[in-house]
């Protein structure tokens, strides 16, 4: 007999998924998320005991203290970064979805505003702040999501549909989430292409997983060395699931970072992919991960 695990599930859809029936009959669901953290992250005047050095250029000392310079790389991102990326999916009039920490757009009043006015941009929660969610109580972590959703809606006008933690989620998230009732969707998994649904404390709960295969995080961790290797992951992982899409539909999830995919070098892979998924518009369904959710409530609504 297998042993069914208490929590986890090992088979998701299996052999069969369902057909997703994207808008269209695209044969794949694409969905960049731009992360807005700058100004969140672990940081001495906010009472941090280190700066926070993750995902930041090899300069980093990555020791004890004030790191200076990885403070400056953050503010890359904000000052120059977003910019670069904004404009390359403007151009295009691509959609994207804004995967935002709260205290970051608080700290960046004119990216809260070019938020609030975009047609092409939904919002995601990536948490208050950079902070471990399982470390916190669930009378803080209840906190840190009102509080979140209370500064997003202030800040850009709109709540966020989404939630995203920045180190995974607590035992607690997904039921903080749902008693929160702000939420169409958690993305705080990375088991699926497709959404899927699970059952909350008896209510109906929807996941669309993220990826951080398809993610510029992996030129700071060595794995990808210029925009042409950028280029290249992406769009052989895109070819592969357009090829899939006659038989089994698919949604592929692209993960930006402002210091990172900014950068003038990487982001020239970035506009290489644009251009070649611009040559797929009639396959391709470029859509932010809200309206994936919403697709997914209207069609593919949990069953019994």
């Amino acid at each position: 007999m297998p042993i069914k695990h208490p929590i986890r599930d090992f088979a998701g859809y299996g052999p069969t998924p369902p057909d997703p029936k994207w808008p269209s009959g695209a044969k794949l669901a694409l969905n960049f998320v731009i992360n807005i953290e700058e100004g969140s992250e672990a940081s001495i005047d906010d009472g941090d005991p280190a700066t926070e050095a993750a995902l930041t250029e090899g300069a980093s000392g990555n020791f004890p203290g004030r790191d200076l310079a990885a403070e400056s790389m953050f503010e890359y991102g904000s000052r120059v970064g977003y910019w670069r990326i904004i404009r390359l999916f403007e151009e295009r009039q691509m959609p994207a979805t804004a995967m935002a920490c709260a205290l970051a757009l608080e700290r960046n009043p004119a990216i809260a505003a070019h938020i609030r006015d975009s047609q092409l941009l939904d919002i995601c929660a990536h948490g208050w702040r950079w902070e471990h969610h399982r470390a916190l109580t669930r009378e803080e972590e209840r906190d840190r999501i009102a509080r979140t959703v209370s500064s997003i809606r202030e800040t850009t006008g709109r709540a966020p549909d989404g939630w995203y933690c920045r180190y995974g989620p607590s035992m607690n998230t997904r039921a903080l989430l749902s008693e929160n009732g702000s939420f169409l969707f958690d993305s705080d998994a990375y088991n699926d292409e497709l959404p899927y649904w699970l059952d909350v404390d008896g209510k109906n709960h929807l996941v669309v997983p993220y990826s951080l295969t398809n993610n510029d995080a992996k030129f700071m961790r060595g794995a990808i060395d210029s925009g042409e290797a950028f280029f290249r992951m992406l769009r052989e992982s895109f070819d592969m699931l357009l090829a899939e899409g006659p038989v089994a539909p698919k949604m592929m999830s692209v993960g930006l970072h402002l210091r990172i995919a900014g950068h003038p070098g990487r982001a020239s892979g970035l506009q290489r992919f644009l251009d070649h998924v611009a040559e797929h518009r009639d396959d391709v369904w470029v859509t932010t991960r809200s309206e994936i959710a919403r697709h997914w409530h209207r069609h593919h609504p949990p069953q019994a």
